[in-house]
């Protein structure tokens, strides 16, 4: 059974807005920033809402923005196969595939970083979009 205003009907990037507006704490503020900085490092990301979670692509899958009780976690897709010098990923490190940053209330952002590794993201997926 559907609610009035059905989330089919609403655009992904309201869909985000709206789960941002409802985690009215930290993590809403950190998915907000985490956001930001996804679109400043590709201005081209696409938005997207799978999986009752906010999704980012650009020729594929980059990463989701899951919130959890005490932690926002970013799954990169293909993160396995992105370098990461600055060490963010810091958890689902044993998959062949996926990686993920867990955020905990307080912790600073490596935005620098952080972006470096949503262009990296792009570019692997870049190389592998059919021509």
């Amino acid at each position: 059974m559907k609610k009035g205003g059905s989330q089919e009907s609403k655009s992904p990037s309201r869909l985000i807005d709206a789960r941002i507006e409802e985690l009215d704490d930290w993590r809403g503020k950190l998915l907000s920033r985490l956001r930001a900085l996804i679109k400043e490092a590709d201005p081209d990301i696409v938005e997207e809402w799978k999986w009752n979670v906010p999704v980012w692509s650009h020729d594929g899958l980059i990463c989701t923005g899951e919130t959890y009780k005490k932690v926002v976690k970013m799954t990169f897709a293909r993160g396995a196969a992105l370098a990461d010098p600055s060490g963010l990923f810091n958890s689902s490190l044993e998959g062949n595939t996926r990686r993920a940053i867990d955020f905990h209330e307080g912790e600073q952002i490596d935005e620098e970083a952080l972006k470096t590794l949503v262009r990296a993201a792009v570019t692997l997926n870049e190389s592998k979009a059919p021509g």
